[in-house]
């Protein structure tokens, strides 16, 4: 009896000890992202403003994150299919309604038109840039005016990889203007581009929406992400109250001349 015993609770512990990587992956949240700096990026410990507020909000809720650094375009494409749990930071687009499930507003961007200083860029409406050659990437999502300016062929546009190859052309005179957000063109200016390059660029203070929103993107292969993206709303909640939010997202210097006015 003693015996028999002794082999059901060994039974029972090999049944506990191999349940325990399922309870434990059913916190771990395996997240898609790409170069974004200074809020996405794998040169910083912490992985950028945005991933950092990302992963306080799921450790608040009680979750592990694992982030894993792509091209966007990638990122994207294996999130939809279910490689991943999810990809962070996206802008909304409609199509990403019935593609993913979307998380409360990570971070607001700010922005803005970069433009040779050697043009007197003054601009009120969309129709005012018409002018204009302006340098853009593909994936990004800007706002749905601004791309359906694009799609009609009202603005003239010069196709880059990246922001960086985008404040390339600006700098070489083969494009006029471009839209970016303005932390992230100061970031690389700073690290990628040379003094004289940034003193040929300056910052229009006029945003180009006052609520370009930002989320996390769950793919919708796994229901259970329906209550991961609560947990992250719930935590993100708490890490706005609690004053880590305005910590985690400090405002990156730029130029004084590029200030918001």
């Amino acid at each position: 009896m003693p015996e028999l015993l002794s082999k059901l609770l060994v039974g029972a512990a090999v049944v506990s000890m191999a349940c325990l990587p399922a309870i434990a992956n059913d916190r771990l949240v395996r997240i898609a992202t790409g170069e974004l700096p200074p809020y996405a990026t794998a040169a910083q410990p912490d992985g950028g403003m945005a991933l950092s507020i990302v992963r306080s909000a799921f450790e608040a809720a009680g979750y592990t994150v694992e982030f894993t650094f792509l091209p966007w375009s990638r990122a994207l494409a294996e999130t939809r299919l279910g490689k991943w749990d999810g990809t962070a930071y996206w802008g909304h687009k409609p199509e990403y309604d019935g593609q993913f499930f979307l998380s409360d507003n990570v971070v607001t961007e700010q922005w803005v038109m970069v433009h040779r200083k050697s043009i007197s860029l003054k601009w009120s409406t969309l129709d005012d840039l018409r002018p204009y050659r302006m340098a853009t990437v593909p994936d990004y999502t800007y706002t749905p005016e601004l791309r359906a300016m694009f799609k009609a062929g009202h603005i003239q546009t010069e196709s880059a990889p990246s922001d960086i190859a985008v404040l390339k052309l600006l700098t070489l005179g083969r494009a006029d203007v471009a839209p970016i957000e303005l932390s992230v063109a100061c970031e690389l200016l700073k690290t990628h581009f040379t003094e004289a390059d940034m003193e040929k660029l300056a910052a229009h203070p006029k945003l180009m929406t006052e609520q370009f929103t930002t989320h996390l993107l769950m793919t919708r292969t796994q229901p259970g992400n329906v209550k991961k993206v609560a947990d992250f709303n719930a935590g993100l909640r708490k890490l706005r109250e609690n004053g880590e939010y305005a910590r985690l997202l400090a405002e990156t210097p730029c130029p004084v001349s590029w200030r918001r006015r």
